[in-house]
């Protein structure tokens, strides 16, 4: 016959410690500070979501009238020749911005990983891409791409073709990934230097000793012990490239011939085009199901790196 094992006089102690913790005064004070975030979270990210995938099972436009159609949305989804082609245009995307957006993150990181005379106010300078605003960033990549923008003029200095990158069906998306990686790339060298930061410096002066040179210690002890950061980075890029909206909005509009017309770019389209609330609904659900797989395999991954 199973017993039932009583707890022990220290839980019993540390149960009504935390309870009364939790009682505090400085508990209650905590409590009120994060109210507004927990509210302004529930009012406008877990309400709307909710709200969302309710109407991708239903048919709403501006007349108000709502009708429930099933998994119709879902099946126009997978009919919808747009739709794939921005899943195909997401993907595309997301594999030419991510190891850019990574490498240069990478390399910054590195470079301002030293103990030099002004190193905090060039990162400074270096984080400044990712506090500016998009559409600024958008317009100001704008003209840097037109045919009488800087970039045009340098590559004629060096006699090389300077293509239409925006109005180039090949090219709008490699431009559109430059501009991700230096929009984002602040931000993901701050996670990468904490990381190397963490790294204890007993390592490299004992490779140092054993006479190894600065790209071995690189490949043999930073990659290595810099895998958690990594992986982070790679997830948060991947969901980034999946939300983009803002630049291709400034930038393209989804053209030209619906070349940057990405997943996002078909929900703002539907929605607030065509107001087709319901099939706009019903992609975003597919967006919210691609971010959380992407979430899980991370968490997965990070979790054996980290054992």
């Amino acid at each position: 016959m199973a017993t039932l094992a009583l707890p022990t006089r220290a839980e019993r102690d540390g149960d009504k410690q935390r309870r009364s913790v939790l009682k505090s005064n400085g508990a209650l004070v905590a409590y009120v500070f994060i109210l507004p975030y927990v509210v302004f979270f529930l009012a406008f990210r877990i309400l709307p979501a909710i709200y969302a995938a309710v109407l991708s099972f239903a048919k709403y436009g501006l007349s108000g009238n709502v009708g429930f159609v099933g998994l119709d949305n879902y099946a126009r989804l997978l009919a919808d020749d747009l739709f794939w082609n921005s899943l195909r245009v997401t993907g595309v995307y997301t594999v030419l911005a991510i190891p850019l957006t990574v490498a240069i993150s990478l390399a910054v990181a590195t470079l301002c990983n030293r103990t030099l005379r002004g190193m905090s106010i060039y990162r400074t300078i270096f984080f400044l891409p990712v506090v500016t605003s998009p559409v600024m960033s958008g317009i100001i990549w704008v003209w840097i791409f037109s045919q009488n923008g800087p970039l045009t003029w340098f590559l004629n200095t060096l006699h090389l073709p300077a293509p239409a990158w925006l109005q180039s069906e090949i090219f709008v998306l490699p431009a559109l990934a430059i501009v991700s990686a230096w929009s984002n790339f602040g931000y993901d060298m701050l996670i990468l230097l904490a990381g190397m930061l963490a790294i204890p410096r007993e390592y490299y002066e004992a490779a140092e000793l054993d006479g190894t040179s600065g790209w071995q210690r690189f490949r043999h002890i930073t990659l290595p012990l810099l895998k958690p950061a990594l992986f982070f980075v790679v997830v948060l890029e991947i969901i980034r490239s999946f939300q983009v909206f803002d630049t291709i909005f400034v930038m393209t509009g989804g053209g030209p011939v619906r070349a940057s017309y990405s997943l996002t770019f078909l929900i703002y389209d539907q929605g607030f085009g065509y107001f087709d609330f319901g099939y706009a609904s019903a992609a975003g659900m597919v967006l919210l199901v691609i971010t959380l797989v992407v979430s899980l395999a991370q968490r997965r991954l990070l979790g054996r790196s980290s054992s």
